[in-house]
């Protein structure tokens, strides 16, 4: 299944659509200048376990690179998608600091 991820600015969030446009998933963020914190990430149960969730992700973190923008990944399941997509960390804020 192809999922088509669309920054909506006017919700603060970055959603997933089907083929047919059903809401699969979401990324929330808090954009302030050129820093843009991505706080959380939902998927639709119907929709788990498809991809969703990392067709995300890499959307997201494609648009911040190509907008110049700092990504400080709030959001556990970012983060933890971070660790295994090095290509991506000259544009992350990392910290020392768990968030749990």
């Amino acid at each position: 299944m192809q999922f088509t991820v669309t920054d909506v600015p006017e919700r603060d969030r970055f959603e997933a659509r089907n083929e047919t446009g059903d809401l699969a998933g979401v990324v929330t963020y808090q954009l302030t200048g050129t820093i843009i914190a991505y706080t959380h990430t939902e998927v639709d149960p119907e929709f788990e376990g498809q991809g969703v969730g990392s067709t995300l992700a890499r959307a997201v973190m494609d648009d911040a690179r190509a907008k110049g923008r700092t990504v400080v990944p709030i959001c556990p399941f970012i983060a933890k998608w971070l660790t295994r997509h090095p290509e991506y960390e000259q544009i992350v804020v990392r910290t020392t600091r768990k968030i749990k």
